[in-house]
């Protein structure tokens, strides 16, 4: 602790009369250290908020996500992210996150927890059934070979190689009403 504890005492007493430098530094400034530093490693991944794509990098310390910050390498942000994309940290480690699959049975009132296994069987079966009870060969003659029970809305929080599977997917399984807002 120096003499005089309050940096306006500092500031007139001393040769920083400014208040920009060292008058106005403290112990607990020089203590503080960015929460990058003690990272174990540093991930490039892609803010999944839109479709522009810019980078991100992800500073990880002991598995866990400390901050995400723009990727200075990224020819299309040049490390600068908007305020969504800055905020991306949340979606990965924020309290209100959903882990677990949660079910609301037909007329239920009430979401319950469901095995991640028994979920995607459920899903699985209804797409085939679906598939099968809304499968048109013909229409007026022609061949058409599509299914009108299935439609697809995604969003920009895949990034564009997981937008053009699930776009293959969704063909592949004869639907025709496939949209998303990265608009492959």
């Amino acid at each position: 602790m120096t003499f005089l504890p309050w940096p306006v005492l500092r500031q007139l007493t001393g040769p920083d009369r400014t208040g920009r430098g060292a008058a106005a530094r403290s112990a607990r400034t020089d203590a503080l250290a960015p929460r990058t530093e003690r990272a174990d490693k540093v991930v490039p991944s892609v803010c999944p908020y839109c479709a522009v794509g810019c980078g991100q990098q992800v500073f990880v310390a002991d598995g866990k996500v400390t901050q995400i910050e723009g990727d200075p390498a990224s020819p299309i942000s040049r490390g600068r992210l908007c305020p969504k994309g800055s905020a991306s940290k949340q979606l990965v480690t924020g309290p209100h996150r959903q882990t677990r699959v949660l079910y609301r049975r037909p007329h239920g009132t009430e979401w319950e927890p469901l095995e991640l296994d028994r979920a995607m069987d459920m899903i699985a079966d209804r797409v085939v059934a679906a598939r099968r009870e809304s499968w048109q060969d013909t229409v007026e003659g022609k061949a058409v070979n599509r299914c009108m029970g299935i439609a697809a809305l995604g969003g920009a929080t895949l990034d564009n190689e997981e937008n053009y599977l699930i776009k293959k997917l969704w063909t592949a399984l004869g639907a025709v009403q496939i949209e998303n807002q990265a608009r492959i």
